[in-house]
């Protein structure tokens, strides 16, 4: 009896390790419909091997999205970096057959949509319009398709970089973890905008007070991400090449820290782009591009300050955008200009990375998105 109990067990082990697969989602700049624009891949969770399981083509600059939570719908900026244009796509991604099917398109009114999010109930998705400083907020039917929007917002701001601070620039949008607000950095104004989320009225972004949090004049806010305790929020600045910490309650933000992602060496020219932090709450990953081209680490204090461990360097030029995946055993970088997604091993202990081996060439790479099946 014993023997066949353990024959079971050992049964449904290997059904649930065989039937849990895990996906590589990447977005381009592809420039041409003709070409293929977003790859999924499976990845190899022992190995670190990406392995190609499908694409879309008939696509145009899918430059960012975003998954829904159990992976059926993906949503992504399109006809981004197309003059006076500006999109945003839905996709059905079928785990099983692994085929992504196109579903359908909307304007988002806005140009060069960057960032795309959406809500704790998945029934509306929102898109950051980089070039004319606005955002678009987007009902979602049962069938994953896209609704005309429902709201549009554009501001008007500027800061003191006069080469890239002449207007907003809204470079992302983040709901924090209980879905009642919405924080969107401004680039060009040196703000991160706040808004509560009313789901039920048609309009759901509603100004909060005070309407936005003021950052330091040049330095760029770019990606925002919450801890997941809900205590901290850390906001990216790409020009200034810092990320400033904050302690988040009830839709406010409080500055606690602001630190460098770069080495003490480089003085300008920063380029930093993408912020996540591990699973387990105590590591921040930071992306620079520029001079640098690595991930910055640093560990998570209980007062939510960070302490840097140290960098990695991406093996390659341009590090967009990066991910970790849930179990917090990888973290996936895509270099855009060398064209190169590479997947590193993460040591949850100290944080550090180390590479694979493991790499692919993408035309361009932009946006990576990991999920569990």
């Amino acid at each position: 009896m014993k023997f066949l109990l353990s024959l079971l067990i050992t049964y449904f082990v290997s059904i649930h390790f065989v039937t849990a697969e895990t996906f590589v989602f990447i977005g381009s700049y592809n420039y041409d419909k003709n070409k293929e624009g977003i790859f999924v891949y499976q990845l190899d969770t022992l190995t670190g091997t990406l392995t190609k399981v499908t694409a879309a083509k008939d696509v145009l600059n899918p430059s960012y999205f975003t998954l829904s939570q159990n992976g059926q719908f993906l949503f992504s900026c399109t006809e981004t970096r197309t003059p006076g244009n500006g999109s945003i796509s839905s996709y059905q991604f079928d785990a099983i057959s692994k085929t992504l099917s196109f579903i359908n398109t909307q304007k988002t009114g806005g140009e060069n949509p960057v960032y795309a999010a959406l809500d704790k109930q998945e029934n509306h998705v929102l898109a950051a319009n980089y070039n004319d400083g606005s955002i678009s907020v987007f009902p979602i039917l049962e069938d994953g398709s896209i609704a005309s929007k429902t709201q549009f917002i554009a501001y008007e701001d500027s800061s003191i970089d006069k080469g890239r601070q002449t207007r907003s620039h809204i470079h992302s949008a983040v709901f924090s973890l209980d879905g009642k607000f919405v924080f969107l950095p401004d680039l060009g104004a040196d703000k991160i905008r706040a808004y509560e989320f009313d789901a039920t009225n048609e309009q759901p972004l509603q100004l909060t007070l005070p309407p936005f949090i003021q950052s330091i004049p040049g330095s760029g806010p770019r990606h925002f991400i919450f801890h997941p305790n809900e205590k901290f929020g850390y906001c990216i600045e790409e020009l200034s090449g810092t990320i400033s910490s904050y302690a988040y309650e009830n839709g406010k933000l409080n500055t606690i820290q602001r630190i460098a992602t770069h080495r003490k060496k480089y003085k300008q020219d920063f380029s930093s782009a993408d912020i996540h932090i591990s699973p387990d709450g105590k590591f921040l990953y930071a992306s620079n591009r520029g001079n640098e081209n690595n991930i910055a680490i640093f560990s998570i204090q209980e007062n939510g300050t960070l302490k840097s461990v140290g960098y990695q360097t991406t093996f390659g030029k341009t590090p967009r955008n990066f991910s970790i995946d849930a179990s917090g055993k990888f973290l996936i970088v895509a270099n855009q200009s060398t064209g190169t997604v590479i997947v590193f091993k993460r040591n949850q202990k100290n944080g550090l990375l180390t590479k694979t081996g493991n790499e692919i060439k993408i035309e361009n790479p932009t946006c990576v998105k990991i999920r569990k099946y």
